[in-house]
């Protein structure tokens, strides 16, 4: 999707909106895009980050439509996976003894590493610290969603999550102070999946409960239980 330039009615059926209802909200402008030759053109990089601005602002109904909007675009090119699908045991790392933001990013990544789907954790780790020095990715619930600004799949097998939890939290940009305990990093294949996975992730963060079940479990196959069941919650 990155490399591609929609017009109005080609992100319309991209959207599954009406072009009367992409033309408005581009004259608002409420899409990102520029006019070519007095058309609008939006390019598909700048469609990607106006989505995942979006998904903090969605409620599970209105997450739920944007994966269904996103399965459907992407018809049968992308195998449809669950996070716990996407976030072995291996994966997960509890607790999290890394103290400072660098370490974080580094210790996320090298624990993605350790399922043999991420290469390079380096080149991961630089890729999100660069992501975060932009815009930081803590929530105000005492998450992170790390991920680099583009996906990365020269340096990757498949598609893998990671995630890993520190007793306490540290400061890693949240709003007013807050700290952050609970780490994501989101490593995709390439820009649908990466939105597909932030849409789910959004909506188990949203659930009651599922952070403080995470955050009291023992040990990483507990973790891993708990998404499952969550996850599974939602899908029902």
């Amino acid at each position: 999707m990155a490399e591609e330039h929609f017009s109005i009615e080609s992100l319309a059926v991209y959207l599954h909106l009406t072009p009367p209802q992409v033309q408005r909200l581009a004259d608002r402008g409420r899409l990102p895009g520029r006019k070519v030759g007095g058309q609008w053109r939006f390019a598909g990089a700048e469609i990607h980050h106006w989505m995942e601005e979006r998904m903090g602002l969605l409620d599970d109904g209105e997450l739920a439509h944007v994966e269904g909007v996103l399965e459907r675009s992407a018809g049968d090119a992308h195998e449809s996976l669950t996070v716990v699908d996407r976030l072995p045991v291996e994966a997960i790392e509890l607790p999290l003894s890394a103290r400072t933001r660098g370490k974080v990013i580094l210790g996320m990544a090298e624990v993605a590493a350790r399922t043999g789907s991420l290469w390079d954790p380096g080149k991961m780790a630089d890729a999100v610290r660069a992501r975060e020095d932009m815009q930081p990715t803590a929530l105000d619930n005492g998450v992170a969603l790390l991920h680099p600004r583009r996906p990365l799949p020269g340096i990757l097998s498949g598609a893998v999550l990671a995630l890993g939890i520190s007793p306490g939290g540290i400061p890693f940009g949240g709003s007013g102070g807050i700290l952050t305990d609970v780490f994501f990093l989101i490593c995709s294949m390439d820009d649908q999946g990466h939105l597909q996975t932030l849409a789910r992730l959004s909506r188990l963060l949203a659930k009651d409960h599922f952070l403080d079940d995470l955050r009291a479990a023992e040990d990483a196959a507990g973790v891993h239980r708990l998404v499952a069941e969550h996850e599974q919650e939602v899908l029902s």
